[in-house]
């Protein structure tokens, strides 16, 4: 059983809010009834809805794994022109979204869906969802390094903290650091940021 709203939402007829307000108007209709109270749960497997009398019908999940590569955001499009990650994807496809994202120069595994629960499990701080990263930096990375990257160093006016992070190997021209990230909440007065390393990510 699922709420009407939700039901709406990944079925692509209008995100929840936009549901909600279909709903209050009287358009929306489970087996011949008009239902305009919100929370009302039906089984999609059963119950027949219609928006302006027209049917409604689940839309399929679809989950996609992408090597994301250097140069692309993560995004559908981009209005700057830049290469966004939907640009890789299948025109068919493009009710789809990335879940997460990385920087632009990094490189790794994203993915993307329809599914708004799976995504929402994923990025949101509760399920501790923890992901790692390569970052090649230039320059030995000294021990002390990694122990700043845990403890937290501020860029850009935010604060950016690993939950571990090891070196793989460096000398004199350059360095791979491992650093497994977690999805951070805001403390207050701050904000912790622990998703963003720039370089090869691997998730």
């Amino acid at each position: 059983m699922v709420r009407l709203q939700k039901f709406l939402a990944d079925a692509g007829v209008a995100s929840r809010r936009a549901g909600e307000q279909i709903i209050l108007a009287g358009r929306v209709e489970v087996n011949g009834h008009v239902v305009q109270v919100l929370g009302t749960k039906i089984d999609p497997t059963r119950d027949r809805v219609t928006v302006d009398g027209v049917p409604v019908k689940p839309r399929r999940k679809l989950y996609v794994a992408v090597n994301k590569p250097r140069g692309y955001i993560c995004s559908r499009h981009d209005r700057a022109k830049r290469r966004a990650v939907g640009d890789l994807l299948p025109k068919e496809w493009d009710n789809l979204y990335p879940v997460g994202r990385l920087d632009y120069e990094s490189e790794g595994l994203i993915f993307l869906t329809n599914d708004g629960e799976f995504c929402l499990q994923l990025t949101h701080p509760r399920y501790g969802v923890r992901k790692k990263y390569l970052a090649t930096v230039e320059g030995r990375v000294e021990p002390k390094v990694l122990g700043e990257l845990i403890r937290g160093v501020v860029h850009e006016g935010e604060r950016l903290k690993a939950e571990k992070a090891r070196l793989l190997n460096a000398n004199n021209s350059h360095s791979v650091v491992e650093v497994e990230l977690a999805e951070a909440t805001e403390a207050p007065g701050e904000t912790v940021e622990s998703s963003r390393v720039p370089g090869r990510a691997r998730p």
